[in-house]
């Protein structure tokens, strides 16, 4: 089965390459990608994950106000009933100078897993697909134990 990717800018955040390179990227691991592309709103995220049945939503923000432009972003998802997994990556935080800080910031937030700018894409997608069959794990062992 192949699993849905969300993915796009946040904000008005207008840098397309990185998202077009892990599109690529997600697309040649086997995923079926939707590209939002650039200066994406939360509401057309949740829109488009809840619309194409999601497993993960990927969020990209490169100029530095994503706190600002992701304030809410998980209580919309969970308005919305969907149960998807989160990242979030880029150079989040204007003068960001401990990244471990920022990343603690983001997962309070509500986002799975975190990364910086310098990520490489591969990384990401092993981290994705660990991820999204740990989730078809655990949810093939709750349909077992209901059927038990």
């Amino acid at each position: 089965m192949t699993q849905t990717v969300i993915l796009g800018v946040i904000g008005s955040d207008a840098h397309v390459v990185g998202i077009t390179i892990l599109e690529q990227a997600l697309e040649a691991a086997g995923f079926d990608v939707v590209n939002l592309g650039v200066q994406s709103s939360q509401e057309e995220f949740v829109e488009t994950a809840s619309a194409n049945d999601a497993e993960a939503v990927l969020v990209s923000s490169l100029y530095g106000h994503a706190k600002q432009d992701c304030e809410g972003f998980h209580r919309r998802i969970a308005e919305a009933d969907l149960d998807v997994t989160t990242y979030i990556g880029g150079n989040l935080a204007v003068g960001q100078d401990d990244f471990e800080e920022t990343r603690a910031f983001f997962r309070e937030m509500g986002f799975d897993r975190v990364f910086d700018s310098e990520t490489d894409p591969e990384e990401a997608i092993d981290a994705l697909m660990a991820d999204l069959d740990m989730r078809t794990t655990e949810s093939e062992r709750e349909s077992q134990a209901v059927s038990a």
